[in-house]
């Protein structure tokens, strides 16, 4: 039985559709700037009620961030600016801490903080919050929807991401798979387009990068990304300096593909093109060690704890991966170009591929205890369960790569006729030598079948005298036919097929596995998200308890009608606004109308306090306030002033458990 493989053109079409859509899936789903340095604290705290107006605002960070001139912003209840813009380094040790001062002055109100800087691993992080200074207000301010590196610059951003690690792989592990698998694939045309392309990617990704910077960790303006000042900036940090290298190291990268598809390629004794085999190896190794670096220099692996062990795991994960999915893309051009790659060559690669899978088990093994901690952060966090995800399709790979190998072990190595015709192929696609060469070629077979008819070889021979170019375009059809006729040929090699599609397939899932690993390595660590969440949990609102809190208060002024009860109700009770409630009555259980009554809270464990609550008088008896703002769990010692006369008060308190 008969089997053909998929037309190339078809299945080519069929993987970038794919890709396409899942790459559109997964960067529309992940939050376009994940905050790796999360925000712990502030002082004053989120929705906290200050009796008076502090000094300065700080923020404390889960690690260390870079902050711009205008990176933290106080604003009034009507959007002016509340701050001097000056902002102090409070860093201390392993505390990561960064204030701004205040004007002088500021009345009474509720203020804004906005806040954007960019954490150690190169990624944005924005956010706000409010605090009041004597009592809330409303608030004018509006602050922007678009997370920080969000919207079509965040996109463009991700997509170069993207590239920029598709054209690495392609680039480095292309490269590999001509040294190390197939040396003869160095002289093939679509092989050598493959890694160029890759190399042209992997420029022309981190050109973009490049200019996307400034815009994507500041305005989020695409035109931004041609301001010089902003470029100027971008330069000198960090991300900026590893993606300067990259382009050097990229210079470098060109010399080798121009040494390995030109000097090795041509080199026919076996001793020189082995020396320069291994030049190639040993340098390129180092270049491609020095790619894969500027990622590790930069991002997750530079930060967080051991990153003096992280980064150097970093590049040898990345450059396992080049040496697996970059020679999957060139095995896969081979067999669909090149039909009659050699079956040794195949195994060779089986064999790197199996070294590669080993390299990242035991790396990503690594990174994932190191990024994700827990096992509450692998299946309770988004990193987690995109890890989850990314390891699934490790799972599938792996299992295809099996298969492939099976069809690997049935391959027959090429006939004696097809290995004749590898160069013939190649050349046809690519220079105007080897379409002489063919009708050279053509000619003698021409001539010897003259022998046998011999009217038809004469007028052959007397057009082609008279004409040449019509012999060549002759010669050129009749290789045509014959290069047709042998790839129906081998087209036809069920063992042949079979390893193209489960090659394809392979490739397939490895363009999906790259698009879940893009959006990994923009997405917040686990780790460091549960730890954020562990601090805002010690800090910030605690669960709802049961009931209000309802609390009773005797109390005697000494005067007339002096003596009372002052029934106190705190809805719901927990941090942030509640409803207060005050009933006065008499010993009876009778309201008694008072002229004044006060009240403040005060949490001593903090020194936060007093904080004064106005209620207002509803009906005799009765009097309410609401939105009381309770900034902070903890014992408040709730006080109330109850005066009955003119002369006659008194205050009285009682400690609660709030949160």
């Amino acid at each position: 039985m008969t089997t053909t493989a998929p037309r190339l053109g078809n299945a080519l079409a069929r993987l970038l559709i794919l890709a396409a859509a899942l790459l559109g899936t997964l960067l529309a789903g992940a939050a376009p700037a994940s905050a790796h340095a999360a925000l712990t604290g502030s002082d004053p705290k989120d929705g906290a009620v200050v009796a008076t107006a502090p000094k300065e605002v700080n923020l404390t960070f889960s690690e260390q961030v870079a902050m711009s001139a205008d990176a933290i912003r106080v604003l009034d209840p009507a959007g002016r600016r509340a701050d001097t813009g000056e902002i102090r380094d409070l860093c201390s040790g392993s505390v990561v801490r960064y204030g701004v001062e205040l004007r002088a002055g500021l009345p009474d109100g509720t203020y804004t903080v906005a806040w954007q800087a960019v954490s150690s691993d190169s990624h944005p992080v924005a956010g706000a919050f409010t605090f009041s200074i004597g009592a809330p207000s409303t608030t004018s301010v509006a602050l922007p929807d678009q997370a920080a590196g969000g919207g079509l610059v965040g996109t463009l951003y991700g997509v170069a991401r993207y590239l920029s690690y598709a054209g690495f792989a392609v680039l480095v592990g292309g490269g590999a798979f001509v040294l190390a698998c197939w040396p003869g694939g160095a002289s093939v045309r679509a092989v050598q387009q493959t890694v160029v392309r890759g190399w042209l990617t992997l420029t022309g990704a981190t050109l973009a990068l490049l200019l996307l910077r400034s815009p994507y960790t500041g305005s989020g303006k695409l035109a931004d990304a041609f301001d010089l000042a902003g470029l100027k900036a971008v330069l000198e940090t960090k991300t900026g300096a590893a993606l300067t290298s990259r382009l050097l190291l990229l210079g470098a990268a060109a010399l080798f593909v121009a040494v390995l598809f030109g000097a090795y390629a041509r080199r026919t004794d076996p001793k020189e093109k082995k020396d320069l085999a291994f030049g190639l190896g040993l340098g390129g190794t180092v270049v491609a060690a020095g790619i894969a670096g500027t990622w590790a220099l930069a991002e997750h692996a530079s930060t967080g704890i051991q990153p003096g062990v992280a980064m150097p795991v970093d590049i040898l994960h990345l450059l396992a991966v080049a040496a697996w999915l970059g020679g999957l893309t060139v095995l896969l051009v081979a067999l669909y170009r090149a039909p009659s790659v050699e079956r040794s060559a195949v195994e060779r690669f089986s064999k790197v591929a199996f070294g590669s899978v080993a390299v990242l088990a035991a790396t990503g093994l690594y990174q994932s205890w190191r990024q994700v901690g827990s096992w509450s952060a692998l299946t309770g966090t988004r990193y987690g369960q995109l890890l989850l995800v990314k390891i699934g399709l490790m799972a599938v790979l792996i299992g295809i790569a099996w298969i492939s190998r099976r069809w690997t072990r049935r391959l027959a190595d090429p006939t004696p006729r097809e290995a004749e015709t590898t160069d013939e192929e190649t050349g046809e696609e690519t220079a105007e030598e080897t379409d002489e060469a063919t009708a050279e070629g053509t000619d003698e077979k021409s001539a010897a079948s003259g022998s046998e008819t011999s009217g038809t070889s004469e007028t052959s021979e007397t057009s082609e005298t008279v004409d040449p170019a019509r012999a060549a375009q002759l010669a050129r059809q009749r290789a045509a036919v014959a290069t047709a006729t042998r790839k129906r040929e081998r087209d036809a090699d069920p063992e042949r097929a079979g390893l193209r599609r489960s090659v394809l397939t392979e490739a397939a899932v490895a363009v999906v596995l790259l698009a879940v690993t893009t959006v990994l390595t923009s997405t917040e660590p686990g780790r460091t998200e549960e730890e954020a969440g562990r601090s805002t949990s010690a800090s910030g609102p605690a669960a709802v308890p049961d009931r209000p809190v309802d609390i009773r208060l005797p109390f005697d002024t000494g005067g007339v009608d002096g003596k009372g009860v002052v029934r106190l109700s705190l809805d719901p009770g927990r941090t942030g606004a509640n409803a207060l409630h005050i009933f006065v009555e008499r010993p009876n259980g009778k309201p008694l109308d008072v002229p004044e009554i006060k009240v403040a809270l005060t949490l001593e464990a903090k020194d936060v306090g007093p904080l004064p609550v106005a209620p207002d008088r509803i009906q005799t008896g009765h009097w309410s306030a609401s939105g009381v703002q309770i900034p902070m769990p903890g014992d408040w010692k709730i006080q109330v002033t109850v005066r009955t006369s003119e002369i006659d008060q008194t205050t009285i308190d009682k400690n609660v458990k709030i949160g």
